[in-house]
């Protein structure tokens, strides 16, 4: 997405006239399956009644993820802009095409705002806190920046209670871990750790290794913990399967193949996510997807 350009046109000083649900619904289509190649295959996933409400959550997200990453100094105040534009539509007023589509997804299937404003805490948290003391100090990000889009999705299919969406936020919490320790390199030069101060700590692990950047033993210890963790996330979150409508369960089961390859691409480079990022090739993916449908 061209921020600046997507600014110029619906930002906070935009004058704009409010489109139509349809024209909304095709920017937000338009937004997702342009942005982001896997958003297309992963949404197919879905029913087919569910892929335009996808389009929609994706943008919300896309668009709060930009404003963090991408406005540079005016980041917590397009975020706060951007919370307002969320107030505004629980209020029933709004004009941004992204606020028109999502109010629509929002009344059919009765979306709370908790979920949707969590995700916007964890954005601005990224702008004021760069480094976590302890896991449970990580956790508390997990929260806001992955469990919210589990329990969205359950509620699109009808089907979020207090043990679906336990089990959920298990599943989330694990892939956002998997991601830290995919992304150890590319968050540093954000000038982020996701690694707990106190896992750094207890293998002598500090700012200037960061810097150094090197996978000496150590570090494949300390990040071996991680993805440990992660793993143990999944295996708790795994029943979600057996608690969710049949249509939900093909997506879900692959959203957890998915996080396991990650990790097993991680042990297979042993923890050196220095040299390069460990990825999930196409033949893998395909793998996941074939297992995933032939266990439904």
């Amino acid at each position: 997405m061209d921020l600046a350009a997507e600014l110029a046109q619906y930002g906070p000083t935009a004058d704009h006239a409010p489109p139509t649900l349809a024209e909304a619904q095709h920017y937000c289509r338009r937004l997702a399956e342009t942005h982001y190649e896997n958003f297309t295959v992963v949404s197919r996933l879905f029913p087919q009644h569910l892929h335009q409400h996808l389009c929609n959550v994706y943008a919300y997200c896309r668009w709060a993820d930009d404003l963090a990453d991408e406005a540079g100094g005016q980041s917590l105040s397009l975020l706060d802009w951007w919370a307002q534009q969320l107030d505004a539509m629980f209020s029933g007023r709004t004009s941004h095409p992204v606020f028109v589509a999502l109010a629509e997804t929002v009344r059919e299937y009765v979306i709370p705002q908790k979920p949707l404003a969590d995700l916007l805490v964890a954005f601005r948290r990224d702008q004021l806190q760069t480094r976590y003391e302890s896991m449970s100090d990580l956790l508390t990000y997990c929260e806001c920046s992955a469990n919210p889009v589990g329990r969205i999705v359950l509620t699109l299919g009808r089907c979020v209670d207090e043990t679906s969406g336990h089990l959920s936020d298990r599943i989330c919490t694990a892939l956002q871990l998997a991601n830290f320790c995919q992304d150890v390199r590319r968050d540093f030069e954000r000038g982020r750790i996701y690694i707990p101060q106190t896992l750094c700590r207890a293998y002598g692990w500090d700012d200037s290794k960061f810097a150094a950047g090197r996978c000496d033993s150590a570090f494949r210890e300390m990040l071996a913990v991680m993805v440990n963790a992660a793993e143990a996330y999944l295996d708790e979150g795994q029943p979600l399967v057996r608690h969710v409508p049949h249509e939900l369960r093909l997506p879900i089961r692959v959203f957890i193949a998915g996080g396991r390859a990650i990790l097993a691409a991680i042990r297979r480079a042993r923890y050196d996510v220095w040299s390069q990022r460990p990825t999930v090739g196409r033949l893998t993916k395909l793998r996941v997807l074939v297992t995933a449908w032939w266990q439904g």
